[in-house]
């Protein structure tokens, strides 16, 4: 009996190594032509824990900085570069079509890129155009076809199972730690040739906001106010924070629908993701829409004057206080 188990157990063990190296995944890589952005290393995590072949698709005007560099990381096989004019912008109006093309050549089993602004406008494409249904923002990987993803607002799990045969994947990246860039040697190549022009939009210009500060993303800790900041010149007292603790800015959607500060700050459902080690929020009161951006922070600390506010509820750390003395207090101690 016990060596029927032990063979149908091993059985089963092999058939599943078969079926992950039949397994093929298309990351779609996202830069700005001369770096890789961080949530790129996040996807690459992912398809590694999918098994099987991987494949990274680099498009955009002089971005062979960026592929000599994913050839780099471990476990990638083949780097396909496609460079043109036509990819000015990073539009996904152009950029579907490359992928459409690039997978009729491939058949890859999976097609992943981050669940960015990027890749939420681009994945959406390229299922319909496939006719598949995407799976977004997911936080884990079950197996090849089955993946988990929160929903109502970070309230709820729910473990997903796509029947395609072809799934489109956005990763959060803030549940995927980030794939080295070493200790690989995979083959650079040319990506499917074709005219990826399109006319129903084109690229007019952007504008930029530097900062000295860490992204927001991509930083370990992050300093973020609400609604109890008051004024945008208020917001004076978090950057000194901030510069402090070598931190980023960010803001709850209040604080930026009342203009106190840009919208490329803002955490939460409908703003940016982030999972820092440190979250220090203060002025904030912990609207759902909020906890959903940040509640994966590894330690949450929250400053508010209100005892109720929601946001203490998922804080390690509450200081009941007005924020206009502790603050100040805090930054000249540290």
């Amino acid at each position: 009996m016990f060596a029927n188990c032990s063979r149908t157990l091993k059985k089963n063990s092999n058939l599943l190594n078969i079926l992950q190296r039949l397994e093929s995944t298309l990351v779609i890589a996202e830069h700005n032509n001369e770096t890789l952005l961080p949530i790129t290393q996040n996807a690459l995590s992912a398809a590694k824990k999918i098994g099987g072949d991987i494949t990274v698709l680099v498009a955009g005007t002089k971005c062979k900085p960026v592929s000599e560099l994913l050839s780099k990381a471990k476990d990638v096989n083949r780097v396909l570069v496609s460079e043109s004019d036509a990819f000015k912008g990073f539009l996904p109006e152009a950029v579907a079509p490359l992928i459409i093309a690039t997978q009729k050549q491939h058949n890859f089993t999976h097609i992943i890129a981050g669940a960015s602004a990027f890749g939420k406008a681009l994945l959406p494409r390229v299922a319909a155009n496939l006719d598949v249904s995407p799976v977004s923002e997911i936080i884990d990987i079950k197996s090849s076809d089955t993946f988990v993803r929160t929903i109502y607002a970070g309230n709820a799990i729910q473990t997903v199972k796509s029947k395609d045969s072809i799934k489109v994947v956005s990763v959060r990246g803030t549940s995927f730690e980030a794939a080295p860039l070493e200790g690989g040697s995979a083959k650079v190549e040319e990506a499917p040739a074709g005219d990826y022009n399109t006319d129903k939009a084109v690229f007019v210009g952007q504008e930029l906001t530097k900062s000295d500060r860490p992204e927001l993303t991509a930083a370990k800790v992050v300093v973020s106010g609400g609604r109890g900041m008051k004024s945008a010149d208020n917001f004076k007292i978090l950057f000194n924070l901030a510069d402090k603790l070598n931190a980023a800015v960010g803001a709850s959607r209040a604080a930026v629908d009342a203009g106190y500060c840009a919208n490329d700050m803002q955490v939460g459902q409908t703003g940016k993701i982030v999972a820092p080690d440190l979250y220090i929020a203060i002025g904030i009161s912990g609207a759902i829409q909020h906890l959903a951006g940040m509640k994966d922070s590894k330690t949450i600390v929250a400053i508010n004057k209100d005892p109720d506010a929601p946001i203490f509820q998922v804080s390690d750390y509450g200081l009941v206080q007005d924020l206009f003395k502790a603050v100040p207090e805090l930054t000249d101690k540290v």
